[in-house]
């Protein structure tokens, strides 16, 4: 049985009821998907938010080649920093990987997801449409 589409309205009320254990110096979204999670995460915390260029997945979220790449490097300072790194689902964690890697000389790296398998997720259940894909 197919997760039906979940509303944005639903999102947004999670959203706001979400607790945050931890003090986070900024929001680092993962370029495309964590774009908007990271928009929604700087109004509710008033933190910056850097991109952090990661690609692994096409338009129809099939992975392209064999393992994530970093488009870019990093054009931020991540020393000493605690962050919470942004996405819109994390299924297997290997972007997730990639990026620890590439942040390592943070002081603290915690995960958010709108769907998935994070330290912080609205949702973590089969995949599903985000509600703001216009396709």
């Amino acid at each position: 049985m197919p997760t039906p589409l979940r509303s944005f309205a639903d999102l947004l009320e999670r959203l706001r009821k979400l607790a945050f254990a931890e003090h986070f110096d900024c929001i680092v979204a993962i370029a495309n998907g964590g774009l908007l999670p990271a928009a929604l995460l700087h109004e509710k915390l008033g933190i910056e938010v850097n991109i952090l260029r990661i690609n692994w997945r096409d338009a129809d979220n099939k992975p392209k080649g064999t393992e994530p790449t970093l488009l870019r490097e990093p054009d931020f300072d991540c020393a000493g920093k605690n962050i919470l790194i942004a996405d819109d689902r994390i299924k297997t964690g290997t972007t997730l990987a990639l990026a620890r890697t590439v942040l390592s000389r943070a002081a603290l790296i915690r995960s958010f997801a709108i769907n998935g398998n994070a330290d912080y997720a609205l949702y973590n259940e089969a995949c599903f449409p985000m509600p703001w894909r216009l396709a």
